[in-house]
């Protein structure tokens, strides 16, 4: 029912930035829970950052606190993932999920997600 497109991923130092971003195509944007998860190489997809329809209420996984933050635009049917202060254990694919919901408590199970994107790749060299 919605299609997932990410972008902004790339190569930067240790202590940079980064914002990815992803589109979404498909009715009513507003009623998803939006996510954001990675995975490194040889370990389990991870939960990042998720949110619900309007962005109001945000959570994380405690190694980003206080350096990522989720963001949202319906207007553009669009999520985004800024990224600060970056360290090399942030390196992996990161990838946008969505589920129809209007829930509003952590979802930060894979598994509570039914659409996903192709993933984009963030490395961070020291």
């Amino acid at each position: 029912q919605v299609q997932l497109v990410e972008s902004g991923g790339g190569l930067v130092q240790a202590g940079g930035s980064l914002r990815l971003s992803c589109a979404a195509s498909g009715r009513t944007f507003s009623r998803y829970y939006m996510g954001w998860f990675r995975q490194a190489p040889g370990k389990e997809r991870e939960f990042v950052a998720g949110c619900n329809w309007n962005g109001g209420i945000t959570y994380y996984t405690d190694p980003v606190k206080g350096r990522f933050t989720i963001s949202r635009d319906n207007a553009k049917n669009t999520v985004y993932l800024q990224m600060n202060s970056l360290k090399p254990e942030d390196t992996g694919v990161y990838y946008c999920a969505a589920d129809y919901t209007l829930a509003d408590w952590p979802k930060s199970d894979r598994y509570e997600y039914e659409y996903w994107g192709q993933g984009t790749q963030v490395t961070v060299s020291s």
